[in-house]
């Protein structure tokens, strides 16, 4: 694969939440970057059962980064496992370099990725980051026990009342958590030599420097990428525009990192983790090296993207929001506990 072109990276926006005033604040630890895809293209190594493929996975595992999501997640209050040997991963993104990121602590991307029994396939379901839902009380008992935009739950409770309020609005169990900033794209797709996206019209970036995308297929760098995965505001459905567009990164990534060889290419995919291993952050209980074994047959031809159902958006006073389908969401997650995924994929069509 020939060298990938080099890119200045820009400072990353502030975040606003990281330095509090005052002497004694404490910077909130940055999300670590690029978590889903550097899983995932781990994952691919080498078939999995390799017992050198095992050793270099148990490596880079021991520098992940671990993070406390279930400790004060009640158990009592928990739904059950239904169906034996699925699984459910939370998935939780923001962008921190995004020129209209205003949000704070909370999260610009939320996924629940559903893994069936027979690992064969993956279920990505986006959940609008608006969505409005009913949020369980914060463990100080400050925050929450009201309705509120889902992406709330984290700045209000971390990573705890974010799975205590998506295991609320869904009803479906989460196994494990992972978290990953949607800038630190960039660099992954770079090393990549760029990936393959297809844009749905023509359009021009309102972010400096105003790149303008063609309808169709081009390659993209990982600036370029990053820019067209920020755009919403030129299209008639909003933010589910954006959802598409990180859809699209995220496959376009996965199918570019076992196309282009880095999978099967020692060397390659060696360098390739090592730049990104520290970028990794998931639960404390989550194994790469069971997690490789699991998805070694993953490719972007069996990954379905859905979004969650809703009924469009509207105002609860001065918030515009997302409006969930009660009804259509409680018979979709049904399927997703039960493992359903024939009933799962229809219901995204």
């Amino acid at each position: 694969m020939p060298v990938p072109q080099q890119f200045v990276e820009p400072d990353a926006v502030a975040d606003q939440t990281e330095r509090q005033p005052g002497k004694h604040a404490k910077p909130r630890r940055r999300w670590r970057r690029v978590a889903l895809v550097s899983l995932l293209v781990v994952a691919l190594l080498g078939g999995g059962g390799l017992i050198a493929g095992g050793l270099y996975l148990r490596s880079v595992e021991s520098d992940i980064e671990r993070v406390d999501a279930f400790a004060d997640v009640p158990e009592q209050g928990r739904p059950q496992a239904v169906a034996k040997g699925a699984m459910n991963i939370l998935i939780l993104g923001s962008d921190t370099r995004d020129p209209e990121s205003t949000s704070g602590s909370r999260t610009d991307t939320i996924i629940l990725a559903h893994l069936p029994k027979d690992r064969s396939s993956a279920q990505l379901i986006s959940i609008p980051r608006d969505t409005w839902v009913a949020v369980p009380r914060s463990k100080d008992g400050s925050q929450g026990g009201r309705d509120a935009k889902i992406n709330a739950a984290y700045a209000w409770g971390g990573v705890p009342l974010m799975v205590q309020t998506v295991e609320k609005f869904t009803s479906v169990r989460i196994d494990h958590v992972m978290m990953v900033d949607f800038a630190g794209f960039k660099e992954i797709i770079d090393a990549l030599g760029g990936i393959d996206i297809d844009a749905e019209k023509s359009f021009t970036s309102i972010h400096p420097p105003f790149r303008t995308f063609r309808q169709g297929v081009q390659r993209m760098d990982g600036e370029t990428a990053l820019d067209y995965s920020r755009q919403r505001k030129q299209f008639p459905d909003g933010d589910f525009a954006r959802i598409r567009h990180q859809q699209q990164v995220i496959k376009a990534i996965l199918d570019r990192a076992v196309s282009g060889g880095i999978v099967t290419n020692p060397g390659k995919l060696n360098s390739f983790v090592k730049a990104t291993s520290n970028a990794v952050s998931v639960d404390e209980k989550m194994s790469l090296l069971s997690m490789a074994t699991d998805l070694r047959g993953l490719r972007g031809d069996n990954l379905r993207f859905i979004t969650s159902p809703t009924k469009g958006t509207g105002r609860v006073g001065s918030e515009s929001v997302v409006f969930a389908n009660t009804e259509k969401a409680k018979s979709f997650y049904d399927a997703v506990r039960r493992d359903a995924v024939a009933e799962i994929v229809n219901a995204g069509k």
